[in-house]
Order: C-alpha cells, then structure tokens, then sequence
C-alpha cells in the first residue's frame, strides 16, 4: 500500500550526550516531532496509510476519537482538511469554555465536534460507527479511524519508519540496539516491532513507555494489531511470530494527561538543557521513563539508544498553569 505524502521525511536523527552521558548510554533521538508544522508527531505516518485507503475507498468523511487533547485527532483534522474531507472527531471529557492547543486547530480547520463522558468512552466504537450511520444517512460515504490511528494499516507507518531509522543508524555507522517510544494507543509499538521483524532485526530492543494502562493491556493490543495485519494480508505469519517488543508501565504518574512537580521539573531541565521541549501527556513521560531505566540499569548500555520523539507540542498550550510557579 503506498501512502500519501502527508509527513516531511525522513525525519532527522540527532545525538543527545547532553542527555545520555550522564545515564551511560549513547543516546539519540528520531525527530518525528519534526513530521510537519500543524502535523507535527508520529501520527502523520499513520495517517499517510489510513487516508490513502479512505480515499481508494471513496470516503468523503473521516471519523476518529481521542482525548479533548488529542493529537491524533489534531493531525487527522489538519490532515483531512488538506485533502478535501470532511472530518467528525468524537471527543473524550468536558467541552472547555474557551478552546486552545490541538482543540482550537480541530476547529480552525473545520472539524466537527462532539464530546463525551469516561462512562461513554467505554462505548467510543459503537458511538463511532453510529456517527459512521449519521453521515451515510444524509448521503455521505465515511471512513472511520480507530482511536490512535492504531490498526493494522496505520502500523504500516511505523514500519516503514524502522526501515528508515535502520537505514539512517547504519549510514552513521551506529550499533542500534534499542528503540523507546511513549506508548499510548499501540500502533507505533506495533508497527516498529512488525518493522524490525520484516528486516530480520528482532535483536533490537523495542520498548514503549507506556503513558497509561498497563504492560498486559499494551500487549493485547499490540497482537491484536499484527494478527489484523496478517488477517489482511499485510504481513506475513513469521514476521507476526518474530515480532519482538516490551512495555515498561512503570513511568505513568499520577495518570494519562496529568502530571506532578517534579515530572514538569524534569521536562524543563531537559528543555532548559538541550533545547528539545517534550509534552507532559506522552512525550516528557516516556524520556523520563527512558532516562530512568538508564539509570537504574534496566537499559542496555551497550550500542546505540533511539528516543523516538512523537510529537506533542501543542500540549504545553492546553496547560499552561503546570509552568507556573
């Protein structure tokens, strides 16, 4: 399946001694924060594959869901504008009285909105694809993407991005030997461990912080993932049995999108530090979670660490009070 060209890639790769001497290790960070300006973070790659097969689909709608935060419903929002459909997001907690971050860009370019409780979040599918009724009822044929853009043909993005992170770590002459990403809806862990696998790499070490539930939860999700893909032809049998990843569900905080003092200490010193501003929700998470297991000794110190860096940006804007003080 090729994807449209929705994400600027490929993506740099940068050293960071700044951050990984002090832990031991040989620390480098994968740039997907650099995907685009408005379609900044990993979900871009994810969206590349989904909106080519909604529009092979003759889909004039697409349908997602996420937190009020969202960024993938941010970037499926932004990303629908730019091509020509029209996007419904159903959304997880209370509408602001004032929007800001990711939600004033849903509404800038155009985005339906539609909130709901925690209760309701239980039942986030059947309300996605009864909204899917809503638009084919006045006519319209829509596409419905699941929560993370996390499914078997959004995991192709992360495939493709091993291939790419694999090919940059061997022009650069750099033993690759673990990859950590904030993990938050599955798709990115799926498709880096499905990724190696397909180029014969299982001995690298992909490794998701997970930003909410927990280690079993991530684990289901992830095989549910490869066996859709295998299902649907998308990869082989032996590169689902290869496929390799853990999760680290010790780094979470006091829950998804909230955070303490001391985290918001954290991403400042490495903002203050190195320049590389990391969000609260996922992205500050899952380095500090990475620095942490460094430095208790639960990370390889051998060859080279890749922070995959997903995005997150607009989140300081949607908390401003947390850099209070």
């Amino acid at each position: 399946m090729k994807p449209l060209p929705l994400a600027l890639l490929p993506t740099p790769l940068e050293a960071y001694p700044r951050l990984g001497d002090p832990v031991g290790i040989d620390l480098h960070v994968k740039r997907d924060d650099l995907t685009g300006a408005a379609l900044s973070g990993n979900k871009v790659r994810k969206l590349g594959y989904l909106l080519a097969e909604a529009e092979a689909l003759g889909a004039d709608t697409v349908l997602t869901c996420g937190a009020v935060t969202s960024n993938h419903a941010r970037a499926t929002a932004v990303a629908a504008a730019g091509r020509g459909l029209a996007c419904r997001l159903l959304l997880r907690g209370r509408e602001p009285s004032r929007a800001n971050g990711n939600l004033l860009l849903d509404r800038l370019v155009g985005a339906e909105t539609r909130f709901i409780g925690r209760p309701a979040w239980r039942k986030r599918n059947e309300l996605l694809a009864e909204m899917a009724e809503e638009v084919r009822a006045a006519g319209g044929k829509p596409y419905v993407i699941p929560e993370g853009g996390s499914n078997a043909v959004g995991s192709l993005g992360y495939v493709a991005a091993a291939a790419e992170l694999l090919q940059q770590a061997e022009q650069r002459g750099l033993d690759l030997r673990h990859v950590v990403h904030a993990t938050g809806s599955g798709g990115t862990t799926a498709g880096l461990a499905w990724g190696f696998a397909r180029l014969g790499r299982t001995d690298i070490d992909v490794v998701g912080i997970a930003v909410c539930d927990d280690e079993a939860y991530f684990d289901g999700v992830v095989r549910r993932i490869l066996e859709e893909a295998a299902t649907r032809g998308l990869a082989t049998a032996d590169e689902v049995a290869a496929a390799r990843w853990r999760i680290v569900d010790t780094w979470k905080g006091v829950g998804y999108a909230q955070t303490t003092p001391a985290e918001i200490a954290a991403h400042r010193e490495v903002a203050r530090t190195t320049g590389l501003i990391v969000d609260p929700v996922y992205t500050g998470k899952a380095l500090r979670g990475l620095l942490g297991e460094a430095r208790e000794g639960r990370l390889g110190q051998e060859g080279t660490t890749v922070f995959l860096h997903t995005g997150g940006l607009f989140g300081w804007f949607q908390m401003p009070e947390a850099l209070e003080g």
